[in-house]
């Protein structure tokens, strides 16, 4: 079981940047690929960014190339989202996940946190 808190989310202006963070606890995070999930109000969750066990391989929706930028630190459980130039668009609940599993058009995942919310105004 890993548990999976996310921090950092808030209100920003268009353009803007937000750093959100996951901390994970319970069983090694590392075991696991972890990544970014977002839902805007009245659609569907996708995903967002996916990063590997190691760190090595990272996988960036199109909606956010160039923008936003996963990483982690393992001796920390730590999992952190840099986002750059936000949208309007870009306002959605966010949340972390754990055991990420490519199933073809889309990532499923293992672990969810509780989400934060990131709103973008203009």
């Amino acid at each position: 079981q890993v548990q999976l808190v996310e921090s950092g989310g808030g209100l920003v202006q268009t353009g803007g940047s937000l750093r959100l963070s996951c901390a994970a606890s319970g069983r090694t995070s590392s075991t696991y690929a972890m990544g970014w999930f977002r839902q805007a109000p009245g659609k569907e969750r996708e995903w967002v960014t996916v990063i590997s066990r190691s760190g090595a391989t990272t996988y960036v929706a199109h909606s956010v190339k160039d923008r936003f930028t996963i990483s982690r630190d393992n001796a920390k459980n730590t999992v952190t989202l840099q986002m750059n130039s936000l949208k309007s668009e870009d306002t959605a609940v966010y949340y972390c996940a754990a055991g990420l599993k490519n199933v073809g058009v889309g990532w499923s995942a293992d672990y969810w946190g509780q989400g934060t919310q990131v709103t973008v105004s203009s």
